[in-house]
């Protein structure tokens, strides 16, 4: 979610304050107006019911002009072949490349211009601005799906949209891959040696504790999280300083900001204090890719490999 960076931890926090907040609205459904009949189903599936972050949402009918204001839902989407259904992507949506990516924003949602768009189903991360009511009163059906806490629930958001979208074959389908390569990477990777790592989502530096989503990949692999000292957790977001990394020296440093910030182990070594760095100096810095660092969407599966194969380099150093 780009471009700034600090902007993403926010939003991230907004959506797990949310996610958290254990609310149980009443529940949604797609009818065109208020009272009106439940039509008879349109294809195999429908009405389907999901328990989404708005509460129970029924889908009456297969959903063909989809809306995403999510990135991870986009690529969640199309993952579970509705690509086909989808008419508009928010403006950070940039995965896969077909994805139709529109100048709509998902940190800024705007009703009308969504409206605009007709469609029949929504698909947002975050409530912001009190948008699902918004466009409750119109009629359109809205799956809110904030930022998973957990792998779990990772995999249910997939298995949700799966079900509202006429997928479910596939999402399952896509759900089973991802844990069966989760499963190997782990299994592949030495625990053996009680490694220290750093994540890095931007250079002021914030990071991420070992209860985020992200911190909880890593602590498959038995990795320490350096940022779990930090002095000010805020919400598993710290903002750390250049000297606590230094002082911590992790064995492991993982950049989330390579392509929003160009960092690199060379621009870590010109930090002050952090040149001699044993992540540094040991050719252990990690370049990710910020996207895949940040969604916990199916490429979750995709970050797991990279952490598990630079456990495995470490480990036989």
């Amino acid at each position: 979610m780009r471009p700034v960076r600090t902007a993403f931890a926010g939003a991230l926090l907004s959506a797990l304050a949310l996610a958290g907040c254990g609310q149980s609205p009443a529940p949604t459904t797609a009818a065109s107006s208020a009272g009106a009949a439940t039509p008879a189903p349109s294809a195999k599936g429908f009405p389907a019911t999901v328990e989404a972050g708005n509460g129970s949402v029924t889908i009456t009918a297969r959903p063909e002009r989809i809306v995403s204001l999510s990135p991870t839902a986009t690529e969640t989407l199309f993952a579970v072949g509705a690509g086909p259904q989808v008419v508009a992507v928010d403006d950070q949506s940039n995965h896969p490349a077909e994805a139709p990516r529109t100048d709509l924003s998902g940190f800024k949602p705007n009703a009308e211009a969504i409206i605009a768009q007709k469609p029949d189903l929504v698909v947002l991360a975050t409530d912001t601005d009190g948008i699902v009511a918004k466009l409750g009163k119109v009629g359109v059906p809205v799956l809110l799906e904030p930022a998973a806490a957990e792998l779990d629930e990772a995999y249910d958001q997939i298995t949700d949209l799966g079900a509202a979208t006429g997928n479910q074959a596939k999402a399952e389908e896509v759900v089973a891959g991802m844990k069966k390569k989760i499963e190997e990477v782990v299994a592949a990777a030495p625990k053996d040696k009680k490694l220290t790592y750093y994540h890095e989502l931007d250079t002021t530096p914030y990071s991420v504790t070992s209860t985020t989503f992200v911190g909880q990949v890593y602590a498959l692999f038995g990795l320490t999280n350096i940022a779990d000292k930090a002095p000010d957790l805020a919400g598993g977001y710290p903002k750390l300083s250049a000297e606590f990394v230094a002082q911590a020296d992790p064995d492991l440093i993982f950049l989330a900001d390579t392509k929003c910030c160009g960092q690199s182990g060379e621009t870590l070594a010109k930090r002050p204090g952090w040149s001699k760095l044993s992540a540094v100096t040991g050719d252990r810095v990690i370049a990710l890719d910020d996207d895949v660092a940040s969604r916990w969407g199916p490429r979750v599966a995709d970050l797991a490999q990279q952490v598990g194969e630079a456990v495995s380099k470490a480990a036989s150093e």
